[in-house]
């Protein structure tokens, strides 16, 4: 168990994590940027230490310096929270290489599943069904037009490093396709600094499910049900409910399983979610 844990977020998402570590008899270390000096969460925290100016780019994001706070408190594990370096391979690593554990998987997994493209091949080598769709990046339109052809319309472009619904273009013809190729590129690249795009089939009416999993470092995991997330907007969650009002409890467990044993062979260490499209089952049962 860790003695001192350092917290490399803010605010609320800092505060519930410190809440936890002091539970465990952990003693929370905080950092902050000059704007949040004097910050009200920061009374949660046993220790802070300033990363530099306001501006997140030159504070929270920047790797070497959240590395060398943990390492002069004498931190022996960073917990990112969400967002900032959260996601961040090279950051995992660096915390890999200083001797300091990281809160979360291992740098050579986030980089396999930080991008949709190789995650999607990493999920089907792990045994699990995938959408049809492309293998790997589309290199032009022609590409997307003649697989497009070959699975079928309608059929949706995603942004390779997409996020929060954006570079996503649905396309019910080869006209829509080419314009949408266009646009899906060029949101992609401007929000992410990445325009590559996949293509997958369309499927319409069915319902997004997630299973939480959860993995230490010796091989193992489990599974910690799942949550019904169908009701978006956009492309973006705004409601999750848990358990699933779709399914039986004989599909619950055996998807719990599926997520958990991908999960296991993909080496899978810390929280993470396996996301699942169930199709309407008066087409299909299966999982994708």
């Amino acid at each position: 168990m860790f003695k001192k844990l350092l917290i490399a977020n803010r605010g609320e998402v800092a505060v519930r994590i410190a809440r936890t570590a002091k539970r465990l008899g952990i003693s929370p270390v905080g950092v902050v940027s000059t704007a949040d000096e004097g910050a009200g969460w920061l009374s949660a925290m046993d220790e802070v230490v300033c990363l530099g100016p306001s501006a997140a780019r030159e504070s929270y994001l920047r790797r070497e310096r959240v590395v060398q706070a943990a390492l002069q408190t004498h931190a022996s594990a960073i917990h990112p929270g969400w967002g900032f370096l959260a996601e961040d391979p090279l950051f995992a690593a660096l915390c890999e290489q200083h001797g300091v554990s990281f809160v979360g998987p291992s740098a050579s997994v986030m980089a396999t599943m930080g991008l949709k493209s190789p995650a999607r091949a990493a999920m089907k080598a792990a045994g699990l069904t995938v959408i049809p769709g492309s293998d790997g990046l589309l290199p032009h339109v022609e590409e997307a037009a003649r697989l497009a052809r070959e699975i079928g319309y309608p059929v949706i472009l995603k942004a390779d490093a997409g996020g929060g619904g954006r570079g996503m273009r649905r396309a019910r013809d080869e006209r829509e396709l080419r314009s949408a190729y266009a646009e899906a590129g060029a949101e992609a690249a401007s929000a992410f600094g990445n325009g590559a795009l996949y293509l997958e089939k369309y499927l319409e009416g069915g319902r997004h499910i997630e299973v939480q999993v959860l993995g230490d470092r010796f091989g193992q995991a489990v599974h910690l049900f799942e949550r019904e997330c169908s009701v978006q907007r956009k492309h973006q969650k705004l409601l999750e409910e848990s358990p699933s009002p779709a399914l039986t409890q004989a599909q619950r467990a055996e998807l719990g399983e599926r997520a958990a044993l991908a999960a296991r062979r993909l080496g899978y260490a810390g929280a993470g979610t396996i996301e699942f499209f169930r199709a309407p089952p008066a087409r299909s049962t299966s999982w994708k």
